[in-house]
């Protein structure tokens, strides 16, 4: 199963996960940063080596030209829009690249448009106008005041040119912002808070003193580990139809984290192309070691083995509170998205799987005869004749029968985790809002309260965005009205989101940015009220 987003305590993950092709120089990389990772110090040192050209790492002479080129036309380049984000103003002498068009890949969905071509300059726009640094910021930091949690975090940066930075760390969001909009990377990648500056963990001798101590809890849904059961698509191909194999998931997931758990401050995000990631946030999740990670990852796990190994549930009866009660959620989606839209058994060879799961033999081989005699009989007809045939041609043993059934309907629609995510610290995933370059869509968060909403295929896209922009008229420019909840109103600068289809995701991140501040605020204040209790109690 590739991995999506996720990188490796010494090596990057590869791209596989959003269909990206990875280039042999890519491949090559990042087998050499498996032994010295690439840093900004790195990357500068290997472009100044000109004369001793090394594919493997970086091509110097196209490093070259991306240097020479960044060069040119600086006070042409978006002079009057690099200070246009109020959150975070940059100054108009950060170096810029030319346009340089990212490599694109053939259409991945129904539906897709030339909204999916990205290039550099739409990049830019992008990161100074639409991206929502301040609460992306107050996200990962928890607080508005730059503190560790923000500081010693790892941040990697994939280039155009097919590099990637690891181990980037920027004290504000600004010096972050600064520094994409310098390199335009094509992804950025969260990984974990450090006990010191990850930029300096070379002068660091003892492994104990530069480690991992905190990151959210992560999952990852890939549409592709379902290519065995859904019929519409497959690869990096998606369509409203299967997207509700990832609806069902998110059910699954969320409601045994809140559950289960206690956790509450659970952020899922569309992946941009075919899939979703949740980020728990809640403290405790973040402070959780590997190994208690492993465990939670684990106790989501139902379906195992590859397409070929046959039954894939086999599951200890009675059955856990937890898969009871993902089969209550389920069911509905079974009957209508498996049976109806899926119609996985419709061919033949289909319809042997499922044989293939009935226990009793008697009952298989009339089951076998009956669609032999009616060769298009749908998929949910196959279904109720399993119950139907079972009263004449079953076994006595019927909670066989009912168990297999149970197994089955999980095998269909319950949740199929890239694992390896959620378990380490180390392991890096997508940020939310960046933007997908093959697909040009961009990475929003999924109202869970309107899960059955979302398309994935109707997400805001840069092209979109910037057409948004220039249609959006108001007859005070860019002011409005705002209440001051006294009953006067004031002038409200309006921010270039806000003028878009992106507004309603970034005000939904917002509130729940929001929520997780005041818990994190409440634990500092109970936290610091125990202290002064225990120090008035110290008697000498």
């Amino acid at each position: 199963m590739p991995h999506s987003d996720e990188g490796s305590p010494s090596a990057v993950t590869p791209m596989e996960e959003e269909g990206v092709n990875v280039p042999p120089a890519a491949q090559a990389l990042k087998q050499e940063q498996a032994e010295e990772d690439v840093d900004m110090e790195d990357l500068e040192e290997v472009s100044a080596k000109s004369s001793q050209p090394a594919p493997e790492t970086l091509n110097s002479e196209a490093a070259e030209k991306v240097k020479q080129e960044s060069k040119k036309d600086l006070e042409n380049l978006w002079d009057d829009d690099l200070d246009s984000d109020e959150e975070f103003p940059s100054g108009t002498n950060t170096a810029q690249k030319k346009d340089l068009v990212t490599a694109q890949e053939p259409p991945s969905s129904p539906g897709e448009t030339d909204d999916k071509t990205v290039n550099q300059e739409l990049m830019r726009t992008f990161y100074q106008r639409f991206f929502p640094w301040r609460y992306w910021f107050q996200w990962l930091n928890h607080g508005p005041t730059p503190t560790n949690d923000f500081k010693f975090r790892e941040f990697s940066l994939w280039l155009p040119n097919e590099a990637v930075l690891r181990y980037q760390s920027y004290v504000t969001s600004d010096l972050m912002r600064k520094d994409v909009l310098r390199l335009m990377p094509n992804r950025i990648e969260i990984g974990p808070v450090y006990t010191a500056n990850p930029r300096d963990r070379k002068t660091f001798r003892n492994s104990t003193a530069f480690r991992p101590i905190s990151k959210e809890l992560c999952f990852d849904i890939d549409l592709t580990d379902y290519d065995d059961v859904r019929t519409c698509c497959d690869k990096a191909n998606i369509c409203l139809k299967c997207w509700q194999f990832i609806t069902m998931a998110v059910k699954v997931i969320d409601t045994g984290l809140r559950e289960d758990f206690g956790f509450e401050h659970i952020l899922w995000v569309y992946s941009g192309r075919r899939g979703a990631h949740a980020w728990v946030c809640d403290r405790k999740a973040r402070q959780l070691d590997d190994h208690k990670r492993k465990a939670i990852a684990g106790y989501f796990v139902a379906v195992k083995g590859g397409k070929e190994s046959g039954k894939r549930v086999n599951l200890r009866r009675p059955l856990h509170p937890h898969l009871a009660r993902s089969l209550d959620i389920l069911k509905e989606h079974f009957q209508s998205d498996i049976l109806e839209v899926q119609d996985p058994w419709r061919e033949p060879e289909q319809s042997a799987h499922l044989l293939s799961l009935i226990p009793d033999i008697k009952l298989r081989e009339a089951l076998r005869a009956k669609w032999e005699d009616n060769p298009d009989r749908s998929s949910a007809a196959k279904w109720a004749d399993i119950d139907a045939l079972a009263k004449t041609h079953g076994g006595d043993d019927t909670r066989a029968l009912l168990d297999a059934k149970q197994d089955i309907v999980l095998e269909y629609t319950y949740p199929r985790l890239d694992v390896v995510v959620s378990q380490q610290l180390t392991h890096l995933l997508k940020s939310p809002f960046v933007v997908h370059p093959g697909t040009g869509r961009v990475c929003v968060p999924i109202d869970r309260s309107r899960l059955e909403e979302f398309d994935p295929l109707d997400v805001p896209t840069v092209a979109g965005l910037v057409r948004e922009v220039d249609s959006w008229q108001n007859g005070d420019e860019d002011m409005i009205k705002e209440e001051d909840g006294v009953g006067a109103s004031q002038d409200k600068h309006v921010q270039d989101w806000e003028k878009t289809s992106l507004k309603p995701y970034i005000e939904s991140f917002r509130g729940f940015v929001g929520a997780l501040l005041k818990d994190e605020r409440e634990f500092i204040r109970i936290k610091r009220e125990r202290e002064e209790n225990e120090g008035e109690g110290i008697e000498f």
